[in-house]
């Protein structure tokens, strides 16, 4: 098997496995630290992980990029871009987020920095 296909399915497992634990977060866990703050850092990892399963070679700005689709899906809920869109399915409507907030976006930040440090242990022996 190449390394291609070795890092693919690595990236998946740790997209499936962190997918899973958002579900299970999202289903079961309503405090006020793991849901909102260690679940918005999660989904950054998520994001970055479904990404390198594309693209997994090195592409070095993939963390800032999340970051900005991050950033950009919460000042979409500034402005209740659900609501302009008509999305009204509820699930759906959660998935997408409904309120901004500054914390959120901190969050998504400690995630990308997460993945770029990933990011840096992994390919630099290969740069």
């Amino acid at each position: 098997m190449n390394q291609k296909i070795k890092m693919r399915l690595a990236f998946l497992a740790v997209f499936v496995l962190l997918l899973a634990a958002e579900v299970l977060i999202a289903l079961f866990v309503h405090d006020s630290f793991v849901r909102p703050y260690v679940g918005d850092m999660i989904v950054t990892v998520v994001v970055w992980s479904f990404l390198r399963i594309i693209f997994p070679d090195k592409f070095r700005l993939m963390s800032l990029y999340v970051m900005i689709f991050a950033v950009l899906v919460e000042v979409g809920q500034y402005f209740h871009y659900t609501e302009l869109l008509g999305i009204t399915n509820p699930v759906l409507v959660t998935m997408m987020g409904t309120s901004f907030a500054w914390a959120d976006i901190a969050c998504y930040a400690v995630g990308c920095v997460v993945t770029g440090i990933s990011d840096w242990l992994l390919f630099k022996k290969k740069a």
